[in-house]
Parts: structure tokens; sequence; C-alpha cells
């Protein structure tokens, strides 16, 4: 799921990595948004309000916005510089650091939202755009840009284009193809919605608050697991039936 990058990725590992970051997304949406009244995935909304005080002549108040935009550029650029800098190195597993460090920033807010979400509000909110920033970064690079999870603006127009193109099969007769990508679409929004909904049950019907952050981090942490685990037994299978082909 994340260890594939490029050309050797499949439908398989394409679709498993963005149901668990789209979900685990959806729910940093909604429990950012219910906290604060602001949006912690993307930065279009942001960037609205920031041209709208900059062009009322608050510059101080727009500062804020500017600041949100800037933080989910440096988790982009944090995880693209870790991701070149360290990625041609074999022993390192490159995957493990962005998501690692989305987990930390993650279960952090969770355990001290408490006592910093009233003092800091506008340092969580640039914490989990740089989240964000580090985890859209991570995926799109190692599936050279095919799966985006943290918003679903391009999402939409991107299906809607691949479903127009069902309607002209002599234009595009890759059908496998076209349908495999909008499956994959399909995946990705249908469970950044589920991670929402479930983000929203958790913050508000069990009162979870911004302490739901920490299920989101546990997911990411139980998925890299259970990613290991399963490269784990398909090495061992590997090494088994090449022992037993040498014997015969």
């Amino acid at each position: 799921m994340f260890r594939h990058q490029g050309k050797k990725r499949t439908l398989v590992h394409n679709l498993r990595i963005a149901t668990v970051l789209s979900f685990v997304a959806g729910i940093v949406n909604v429990s950012g948004f219910l906290a604060f009244r602001q949006l912690t995935t993307n930065v279009t909304g942001h960037f609205a309000l920031f041209i709208n005080d900059v062009s009322n002549f608050d510059f101080w108040k727009g500062t804020v916005y500017f600041l949100y935009i800037f933080f989910f550029f440096l988790g982009s650029f944090t995880s693209g510089f870790l991701t070149e800098k360290f990625g041609k190195n074999k022993e390192l597993k490159i995957y493990v650091f962005p998501t690692t460090i989305e987990f930390f920033i993650l279960i952090i807010i969770g355990f001290l939202s408490d006592s910093f979400a009233k003092g800091f509000p506008d340092l969580i909110v640039c914490a989990l755009l740089f989240a964000m920033g580090l985890q859209n970064s991570f995926v799109t690079k190692i599936s050279n840009a095919v799966v985006r999870t943290t918003h679903l603006t391009g999402l939409f127009t991107d299906l809607g284009i691949d479903v127009s193109h069902l309607f002209f099969p002599e234009l595009h007769p890759d059908k496998e193809k076209l349908k495999e990508s909008i499956k994959l679409r399909i995946y990705i929004i249908a469970f950044f919605f589920a991670g929402g909904l479930f983000g929203g049950l958790c913050y508000s019907k069990l009162n979870l608050k911004l302490k739901t952050l920490i299920v989101a981090a546990l997911i990411l942490l139980i998925s890299l697991l259970l990613d290991k685990m399963r490269y784990n037994l398909i090495k061992a299978k590997r090494k088994h039936l090449q022992r037993r082909s040498s014997f015969s």
C-alpha cells in the first residue's frame, strides 16, 4: 500500500491507500471545522478570505489566513523534500517519515486539546494544515498524482471528466482503465465522506471533541503496521517458495 511508487503501483495499492488516507482526512476536516470553524484540509477558502481582507486593507487580519496557506504549503514542501532527500536510500522506508510526522501531530493535538484549543486555536489550525499538506504531497508523489485525499474539488472535476468519456468510446477506447479511474475517485470521495461522518459522530455524539484526532492518528499507525505485516508475510512466502524450488 505505502511501499510501491509510480508505475509499480496497481489499482489495489491505490485503493488501499486512498481509503485509509481519505478517511483520515475526512476526520481531520470535520474535527477542525467543528472546533475552530476553519477548514483544515485545504486552503481554497482561506485564500479567498485572505484576498478579501487585503482588498479591504485589513492586512493584519489577513495575516492569519496567509499563515494557514503557508503551513499547508510548508507541509507539502517538507514531505516532498524528505522524499527527494532520502528516496534513493533503499535502506530507508521513505513513506514512514511523512506518515509518522502526521501521526505525531494528530496525536499531540488530540492529547493536548483541552489546554491548547482555547488558548492557541490558530496554532492548532496551522498544525493540522501542515499535517494535511504532508499527507496530500506524499500520496500525490508516490501515486504519480493519481491519488489525492485531502480535498474534493479536483476529484469531482476529474470524476465528471472521466464519466463524460464513457459516452465517447471511440475517443477513449481503454474502457477498463477509465473504469479503474472512476472507481478510485468514487472510493476517495466515499471514504472522505465516511471519515467526516465518523469524525462528526465522535466529536459531537461521543463528546470526544479534538480527541477525535487520536482516533485518526491510530488509524494511520495501524495502517502502517498492517502494511509492514503484509510485506513481511509476502517476503517470507517468497523465501519459502525459493527454498522449495532449490530442493526440488
